[in-house]
């Protein structure tokens, strides 16, 4: 495994070793003695997916309170995932990152507590994999609007799907 350093303060594209043979392939997203090294969590108390069947459907930018880590790849289609720094006291606060996920680039995003995240979907039928650290709990759920002119995220497209919840969160600044 490789950790690439994104713009937000801890914040990691993870590229996976992949092993193909005439079968397709095997790739480790997770060793609890490799994220150790990089001094990130290795507990998750939680596995879930998000599918979406359309492209341009947005997903974002969602962070809980108490934060959580999440560490996401894309097993199926393809996703420019976002990373956003919410925490005040990061020397990357405000700033943004992203990749592109599919299970054919072997990539994966290390989301830092205190850092919200979402994605816009490049193909349809894309589903997501999260490993989360904390259980899921529907009141700590917290976000910031996906196209916040104080953030100034760089999307690919416009979206063709997005909650009416994710359309609403308010501008940070108001």
């Amino acid at each position: 495994m490789r950790f690439e350093p994104t713009r937000v303060e801890g914040a990691f594209v993870v590229e996976r070793d992949v092993v193909a043979d005439e079968r397709g392939h095997f790739a480790t997203i997770f060793r609890v003695d490799e994220f150790r090294a990089h001094g990130l969590a290795t507990e998750f108390a939680q596995s879930s997916t998000s599918g979406n069947a359309v492209k341009g459907t947005v997903r974002g930018m969602h962070y809980s309170d108490p934060p959580e880590v999440k560490l996401v790849c894309c097993t199926a289609g393809r996703v420019f995932d976002v990373v956003l720094d919410l925490r005040p006291d990061s020397p990357s606060y405000r700033e943004w990152a992203a990749a592109e996920l599919s299970p054919g680039n072997g990539r994966a995003m290390y989301v830092p507590a205190g850092v919200a995240h979402g994605f816009y979907t490049l193909e349809d039928e894309s589903e997501v994999l999260y490993q989360i650290s904390l259980l899921y709990d529907p009141g700590t759920g917290r976000g910031v609007r996906w196209d916040d002119p104080a953030f100034g995220i760089e999307w690919p497209g416009v979206p063709s799907v997005i909650s009416d919840r994710d359309r609403n969160f308010p501008d940070v600044d108001r």
